[in-house]
């Protein structure tokens, strides 16, 4: 596939919604799933792996045509970072899996290692190809394609991550937990020191003059310019690409970087201006809400953001917020955030500030907040519904749910779920409309089937007497009536999930050799308080907004849709 424009394939065209909403896209969609490891092949071309996507695509430094080289179906679950060999093959660094592959120039696969875990770092060095470990403790290994056993150059990294051999004939890599790096000869032997006090370095790479650069992952983007043969000086220079992730040098020593948090690909000039070659944008969207002032947030995997057509891609970043996948918005400003790595936690955009309200839970998702003011939490892998009081107690609603993924409440306060594997929306209720019993977990629900013959629901919200929900299975937007359970289909060709004919991949590993893993999708939505709904497109890095065209009618008011509604009936949980 070749595009400049979508990672949904092709031109990305609006959603059909028919006369009751019109769409509007709030930021430009994003080509890329996060960009990571960059390196220039035989080609000409710059190869860029998408460790969110588990595909590498392939640009065009003159024009910035955009084709899919390793589709996401294939045999790469988790490609972090590549390199060429002197006979044009790519080595690939499939970090979650925890293996190394060789992609020929035929475009044949075959494994080199399965023993490296976490493997993260790689490059070539002629003929020989040298990989590291990204996790504590890791290794510095040289692997054989050919066949033969690793060998281990050194141990202990402190988080390895994109290395290069320097005009020295080292090999440099960065430590990123200590803020370091380090050099080794490739041959083996102690390692030395190089530098320390760098700022978050998530790679090392030299230009065509033999100048090291030190990349950051923080918001700011920086990079530390390092003359290790001259004076030893240093200088910083300020890109605003928040998540750096890896660079590139051309043979006109033009630098090309990377960032895992928002994709694109940008050449990054002396001065710390920079030039787009591939677009920027959100990786998820993931959760989606709008608080009382109207300003939409989205939680987008390892940022708070925002659309913000001013900014430089379309999308501000309010704060790097690992894993971070629900959200909320309450009255008073505060945002609620759940991570899919175990976390609940309450962030504070005035002050900057985040507080944890919740640790060591499985795969929380959606996130809403009580008429009383309670986080009321889906925790997907462990089939319940939590609250979370003022006080931070953690008390259970509801368990012996299928895969709970968002959860919202109507006006009256009363709770309902999305439940993916169901293909159903729940009611959840305290038991005979009481207090319900105390199970000494928390009090026993009554969970009742709103609707059902649902496509994968995942966002729920409410809005007057209906409930919106996307079917992210089948790409559209549904209408679920809170008295009869009917459903309407609101708008269609909504780009959620993977794109067209990629083939359905297994769940995701949610950590790998206690590093995380990677995300699950998650395509959220939200009502604004100007009447109109919030639509994560996360197949395409979008926000959508759609904006009611006419007075809103009651559902049972409409033809029932023929993808199957029905009446409320009892679950057992």
């Amino acid at each position: 596939m070749t595009s400049r424009h979508s990672r949904y394939g092709g031109t990305p065209a609006a959603p059909a919604t028919g006369d009751r909403w019109s769409a509007t896209r709030l930021n430009s969609p994003n080509p890329l799933w996060g960009s990571n490891g960059v390196a220039f092949g035989p080609d000409g071309r710059l190869y860029i792996a998408q460790f969110l996507a588990g595909r590498i695509s392939a640009v065009d430094p003159a024009d910035g045509d955009l084709e899919v080289v390793v589709p996401m179906d294939g045999p790469v679950r988790s490609p972090d970072d590549l390199a060429f060999g002197a006979d044009g093959s790519m080595y690939i660094a499939d970090l979650v899996p925890g293996k190394v592959w060789r992609r020929d120039p035929r475009g044949v696969y075959s494994v080199v290692s399965d023993e490296v875990r976490v493997p993260n770092g790689i490059t070539c060095v002629g003929d020989r190809l040298f990989v590291n470990e990204m996790r504590p403790g890791g290794r510095l290994l040289e692997l054989f394609p050919d066949g033969g056993e690793p060998v281990v150059l050194t141990e202990g990294l402190a988080l390895g991550n994109a290395m290069q051999r320097g005009p020295d004939g080292y090999l440099y890599y960065p430590h990123m937990v200590t803020g370091q790096v380090w050099r080794i000869p490739p041959d083996g032997g102690t390692p030395e020191l190089v530098a320390e006090d760098v700022h978050e370095p998530v790679a090392v790479r030299f230009d065509q003059g033999g100048v090291l650069h030190v990349l950051s992952r923080g918001v700011a983007g920086l990079v530390t310019r390092i003359d290790l043969h001259g004076t030893g000086s240093r200088s910083l220079v300020t890109s605003g690409i928040t998540g750096l992730d890896n660079a590139a040098f051309d043979a006109e020593n033009r630098m090309f970087v990377s960032s895992y948090a928002s994709g694109g690909i940008n050449e990054l000039r002396p001065d710390g201006s920079t030039r787009t070659l591939v677009p920027r944008g959100l990786t998820g969207p993931f959760g989606v809400t709008v608080d009382l002032k109207g300003t939409v947030y989205a939680a987008d995997h390892y940022r708070l953001s925002r659309p913000a057509p001013d900014a430089p891609a379309g999308v501000a970043t309010d704060a790097l917020m690992p894993f971070a996948h629900g959200i909320a918005a309450d009255s008073t400003g505060l945002l609620h955030l759940t991570s899919q790595y175990g976390d609940v936690r309450t962030h504070d955009p005035a002050a900057g500030t985040t507080r944890t309200r919740a640790s060591g839970l499985s795969r929380p998702t959606g996130i809403d907040i009580a008429p009383d003011g309670t986080l009321v939490v889906a925790e997907t892998d462990a089939g319940r519904l939590l609250a979370i009081d003022g006080d931070d107690t953690v008390t259970v609603l509801a368990d012996g749910l299928t895969r709970p993924v968002d959860v919202t409440h109507d006006t009256e306060g009363h709770c309902y779920v999305s439940d993916a594997s169901l293909g159903a929306v729940l009611r959840v209720e305290p038991a005979d409309g009481g207090a319900g019993e105390d199970s000494g977990q928390g009090r026993t629900a009554r969970v009742t089937v709103l609707a059902d013959g649902l496509d994968a629901p995942h966002g729920v919200a409410v809005h007057g007497t209906e409930l919106f929900t996307v079917e992210s299975g089948a790409g559209r937007l549904c209408a679920v009536s809170l008295t009869t359970g009917r459903c309407r289909t609101e708008a269609e060709g909504l780009a959620t999930g993977a794109p067209p004919g990629t083939a359905v991949r297994p769940e995701p590993a949610l950590f790998t050799h206690g590093m995380p893993g990677l995300p699950r999708s998650f395509a959220g939505l939200a009502a604004a308080p100007d009447g109109s709904l919030l639509v994560s497109a996360d197949g395409e890095g979008t926000v959508l907004r759609l904006t009611p065209a006419a007075p809103h009618p009651d559902a049972a008011q409409e033809p029932h849709d023929p993808h199957t509604p029905q009446a409320p009936e009892e679950q057992t949980p």
